[in-house]
């Protein structure tokens, strides 16, 4: 049983943590669309999605990354590709949680800020998506 668990660890997602790491692309790409949105009919509900979007992939990131830090102590030493996926979700992390911030000011003030944070946000969750999901393809 030990050997099964550990082939999951090396050479794939936990199913748990596939579904939350996939979860946060699509919150943090729906936020950045809601801003989109905002920036062009200035109706001060999309900031309001926007910032309930954030808030929803904050916590599946925020999940996915204590996972990724559990593989990543679980890893060896040699395995650098645990390391930039635990990276790269804890700067998609971070930067989200700034993003949150912002946009928890006023629906004027949080533009073009937030607008651009949520940008880099979906590019930096997209790329944590692909190099966790590119393990599956064979050894980490």
């Amino acid at each position: 049983m030990a050997v099964a668990a550990n082939q999951v660890s090396r050479y794939g997602l936990h199913p748990l943590h596939a579904f939350l790491l996939a979860g946060a692309v699509p919150l943090f790409l729906g936020a950045l669309l809601s801003d989109i949105a905002y920036a062009s009919s200035y109706q001060i509900q999309w900031s309001n999605f926007a910032s309930w979007l954030i808030a929803g992939g904050l916590v599946f990131g925020a999940c996915s990354l204590l996972w990724a830090v559990i593989d990543l102590v679980r890893a060896g030493r040699h395995e650098r590709r645990p390391l930039v996926y635990a990276l790269l979700l804890l700067a998609t992390w971070v930067l989200g949680f700034v993003n949150a911030l912002v946009h928890a000011r006023d629906a004027w003030a949080s533009m073009p800020a937030g607008l651009v944070l949520s940008a880099v946000v979906v590019v930096l969750a997209g790329a944590a998506t692909w190099i966790g999901f590119s393990r599956l393809g064979g050894a980490a």
